[in-house]
């Protein structure tokens, strides 16, 4: 004869089975419906318990003997044996593709079908991206710009997450991802004005280069500190959860950043808010010169989700339809189910890191040339939308040549404007600018009326 013996003890609840039962049973005789002769005490000062309750008897329990205790986090299975959680799972998480390496649809993949216009688009953003990128990294090392970073090796995660995207959606970049903003429909101009710092500059000349922004596109602007933005986007998201708005936020960070304690009290603040935020990871193998195997031990990025009750997934960052897919398919969870989601997307920084640095001293050339040529996002789709008969070799001619001229042109248009004026130094902080900063502004002003020589005569005093 089985026996059930149930023991009260202060905050405590144990159960002993003497004959195990089926799991099924026992758990629906436990905390199935109205009709069940018992059930648990529950806590709902968190969301813990609905994720633990299911799973508290499982078909591996191998002990005739099982203790559950009320917590204020949920109740806890209780096992006799002390065994240690392991450092990681036997199998690595996999990794989501749709496309192999030459652009073929991979046998039984499910993804989100794109159109032909859509799908166009994408190509030539990316086209674009990767054009533009050149030429200001060109420029820079002629001495006409004072810092840039390209895209290169990771436009396909640029230009598929923002397709993926409503433009109602909040995103907060990190640096990488100018794909996102034009995308949106900021203008090449724009690019370039920010980037040479001009008056027409949106930012008045204030940030570093590459540091783009947008109110009216709902961009907010990069700051340089790395994971800063993390728990903004929480903050964010938190913001239109509780304005009841149909959007969620969006931020980019590097596999860097998760080493960072804003990374983490990001995911935390929102898991426990169930804030509507999709974070996305670009695990592009190197923070700067740091490789991935010295920045954490875990299986990479996406399996510390699941540490903070957050669903994740790890998606092939080089494959459009993936991470498009992914994207889509996490921003609606973010929005119908109001809670955040973690999305590794794995690709390679093919580039140097920017231009302040040289990854020829850290890595070898061949792996960089490898990912440049064989893994490129790029030439893979290409590929499928050539096989559908959307893409030719006309059409990519005439897309590279039109897309350099007017990279060109912008650039040498933006170079040629002044800068912002020197008081722009002084505005936008305080409504009424105090009298410290007053005869700080006095003071270089002299000082570059007495020796203009010294100072660039582009700027208006």
């Amino acid at each position: 004869m089985g026996f059930l013996r149930i023991l009260l003890s202060n905050s405590r609840l144990i159960h002993r089975i003497g004959n195990k039962q089926p799991v099924g049973q026992f758990h629906g005789a436990l905390v199935g419906s109205s009709t069940s002769l018992l059930s648990f005490h529950r806590f709902e000062s968190t969301n813990t318990l609905k994720l633990v309750q299911p799973s508290l008897f499982t078909e591996n329990d191998d002990n005739d003997y099982f203790q559950v205790m009320d917590f204020p986090g949920g109740q806890l299975p209780i096992t006799p044996q002390m065994k240690f959680i392991a450092e990681s799972s036997e199998k690595r998480l996999p990794c989501y593709r749709v496309l192999d390496d030459d652009g073929y649809p991979i046998p039984g993949s499910i993804f989100e079908e794109v159109s032909k216009e859509l799908a166009v688009k994408m190509y030539s953003s990316m086209v674009t991206l990767q054009v533009m990128d050149t030429i200001f990294y060109e420029a820079q090392r002629q001495g006409r710009l004072s810092f840039y970073l390209t895209t290169a090796g990771e436009e396909g995660i640029n230009i598929a997450s923002a397709a993926a995207l409503s433009v109602d959606d909040f995103v907060l970049p990190q640096y990488r991802e100018v794909g996102v903003i034009l995308w949106r429909g900021f203008p090449l101009k724009d690019i370039a004005n920010q980037l040479f710092g001009n008056k027409f500059d949106y930012g008045k000349g204030r940030q570093m280069p590459c540091h783009h922004g947008s109110n009216e596109l709902n961009y907010l602007t990069i700051s340089s500190p790395i994971a800063t933005q993390i728990p903004q986007a929480a903050g964010v998201a938190y913001s239109l959860k509780m304005d009841k708005k149909e959007a969620c936020a969006i931020t980019y960070l590097g596999d860097g950043s998760t080493s960072e304690g804003d990374f983490h009290a990001a995911l935390n603040f929102a898991a426990v808010l169930d804030a509507p935020v999709v974070f996305i990871c670009r695990n592009n193998g190197w923070a700067i010169s740091t490789p991935v195997n010295e920045q954490f031990r875990s299986d990479g990025v996406a399996s510390k989700g699941q540490a903070y009750g957050i669903r994740s997934i790890r998606v092939d960052g080089n494959d459009v339809l993936a991470t498009h897919s992914a994207i889509r398919a996490a921003r609606e969870m973010a929005i119908k189910e109001q809670k955040p989601i973690l999305v590794e997307a794995m690709t390679y920084r093919v580039a140097h890191h920017s231009t302040s640095d040289d990854s020829t001293k850290y890595r070898p050339v061949e792996e960089i040339e490898h990912w440049k040529t064989a893994k490129s996002p790029i030439s893979r789709f290409r590929k499928w939308i050539q096989r559908n008969g959307w893409w030719n070799d006309e059409n990519e001619s005439e897309l590279r040549g039109d897309t350099r001229k007017q990279v060109l042109q912008v650039m040498q248009a933006a170079e040629k404007v002044e800068k912002p004026p020197l008081t722009d130094l002084f505005t936008d902080v305080y409504d009424k600018v105090p009298l410290n900063l007053q005869e700080q502004h006095k003071f270089i002003r002299d000082a570059v009326k007495k020796s203009p020589r010294e100072y660039p005569s582009d700027v208006p005093i």
